[in-house]
């Protein structure tokens, strides 16, 4: 269930949003509300020219057909495809044969037998119509027709098939999703050939209108888990959606929490996957960074490599990403622990090694640590916000000659510098960018417990993060799954990975309506 503060929260922002949204369509109602359409193109096209505020880049292309038909065709530049506008619509309907025709005959021979797009709609409207022409398609008006043609001719410019920076793979493949949510869709498609593969539009975001695809497997994935997923889309009342982060936030259930509770990839392959397992995924128009739910703990450490590689390696590499996730978590918290309040506990020759290297260090342990930290956060930020060649040069010179320079000064000791390089150099190996940021924030927070009470507070904040992720819910689906609740079955693909062979059956806590995988093999 749902933190009841949460509720309470997004009950107060749902009825300011509401207010907000009644005014603006308030405003939009006087310009069109429900607004027919005119007699003649030309009234059509004024008409939508004021509305818009006479748009620069709104092109109005009047002309007529047969000789006598008066016609209007509106587009905004840049957004259409024009070499279709011009060959597919233009022209067809310029060199159409004079015949004489009643309004029904004429709309049938233009819909049926001129406009050669593939993508066409009716609009009785002009609200319709404004919306169909700022979603880059293009709008027909004709003389005599109380109703307007809508043709689609999406054709705005996109960046290239690229690879996926932050899921970069050995073995894999190497195209990720595009800002164009037709793109992604045909690349999921092309790896994905089922007939029962589903995509639900919605539109989303008042001003922007941003088209948001629900994507999942029908007879596969688990109805309650698309309903909660659907109403949680349609109660979104928002101005403009940007990013899929946007969604990701609105549809998780806490907020709460500094661990994500939906999983982000620009990998079609990433989503195929997830899909097959019974989750649903979500493309957001604008952004290539596809959403998949429900996403449980574990999954957060997996790498798509992991199936494309022999099970031994797979699962070697997993420990290695939970080792590296503990020591990110918890290394800088257990040097302040044992240097401040239990040296007993560490080898005498260690001791007196990192005692002789405090010796000149005019600050506390934590001090020490956290000075550290924020400094090497301080590049890391640096280093991404710098232009492509200077960023890696930032980094790794600032690390050296910062970390050189203090250990000379005597203002840190060598051990912390050993300690704050191997944390850094831990938290990039988690393959989930979200994930790695939960556990840099945490970090801080065991530090600050480590300094307060020693290895007591490390254990206490343990606890306390343990108990924060079990009461965890995505979807509904327990986050920490499949150990808590515990399912040996699905333990198959955890820690470990087994044999292909051996992973017949889809994840349990998924609840997908298919659980057969594969049809050979063992069944338990």
């Amino acid at each position: 269930m749902s933190n009841p503060s949460f509720r309470i929260w997004r009950r107060k922002e749902q009825r300011k949003q509401k207010k907000l949204d009644e005014h603006y369509e308030k405003q939009l109602n006087a310009a069109l509300g429900d607004e027919p359409i005119k007699p003649t193109a030309k009234e059509n096209a004024d008409f939508i020219n004021k509305v818009l505020g006479d748009c620069s880049d709104l092109v109005t292309r009047s002309f007529t057909m047969q000789g006598e038909v008066g016609c209007a065709v509106l587009f905004i530049d840049e957004l259409v495809n024009k070499e279709v506008v011009h060959n597919f619509l233009l022209r067809p309907l310029i060199n159409s044969e004079k015949a004489r025709q009643s309004a029904d005959e004429l709309w049938t021979m233009i819909t049926q037998n001129i406009v050669e797009v593939g993508e066409t709609k009716e609009a009785d409207d002009l609200k319709t119509a404004v919306d169909a022409i700022l979603s880059a398609d293009t709008v027909l008006f004709i003389d005599g027709l109380q109703k307007a043609l809508i043709v689609g001719t999406k054709g705005w410019a996109t960046r290239g098939v690229s690879e996926p920076r932050a899921e970069a793979v050995v073995r894999g493949p190497r195209e990720g999703l595009s800002e164009t949510m037709c793109f992604s869709l045909a690349m999921i498609r092309h790896r994905l050939r089922d007939p029962n593969f589903r995509v639900k539009y919605h539109t989303i975001g008042k001003r922007t209108k941003t088209t948001v695809g629900l994507l999942y497997i029908e007879g596969l994935s688990d109805p309650k888990i698309v309903k909660k997923v659907t109403d949680r889309l349609k109660e979104i009342e928002i101005d403009g959606v940007l990013e899929s982060g946007y969604i990701e936030e609105m549809i998780q259930d806490q907020i709460w929490t500094m661990f994500p509770l939906v999983q982000n990839t620009e990998r079609p392959d990433t989503v195929v996957a997830h899909l097959l397992e019974g989750k649903v995924a979500i493309l957001v128009e604008g952004t290539p960074h596809a959403l998949i739910a429900p996403a449980v703990f574990t999954q957060f450490y997996y790498s798509p490599e992991d199936y494309y590689e022999k099970w031994y390696h797979s699962t070697f590499l997993r420990f290695i990403r939970l080792i590296s996730m503990i020591i990110a978590l918890l290394l800088p918290a257990l040097y302040i622990a044992f240097v401040s309040f239990h040296p007993e506990m560490l080898p005498a020759n260690l001791a007196i090694a990192m005692a002789a290297g405090r010796a000149t260090v005019p600050f506390t342990a934590t001090l020490e640590a956290l000075l550290m930290e924020i400094s090497v956060e301080i590049l890391r930020e640096a280093s991404i916000r710098l232009p492509g060649p200077i960023g890696p040069t930032i980094g790794i010179v600032g690390a050296l000659v910062i970390g050189n320079a203090a250990v000379t000064a005597g203002l840190v000791s060598p051990a912390i510098v050993i300690v704050v390089g191997l944390t850094t150099i831990s938290s990039y190996a988690n393959p989930s960018y979200n994930a790695a940021i939960a556990v840099r924030l945490l970090r801080f927070g065991f530090i600050i417990l480590a300094a307060m009470f020693g290895l007591f507070g490390v254990m206490m904040g343990l606890m306390i993060m343990v108990l924060h992720l079990v009461q965890l819910r995505s979807l509904g689906i327990p986050y920490m799954a499949p150990f808590s609740p515990l399912n040996l079955r699905d333990l198959r693909d955890s820690l470990v990975r087994v044999p292909w062979r051996w992973m017949n059956r889809r994840p349990a806590v998924y609840r997908s309506q298919d659980p057969t995988r594969q049809g050979k093999g063992d069944a338990e």
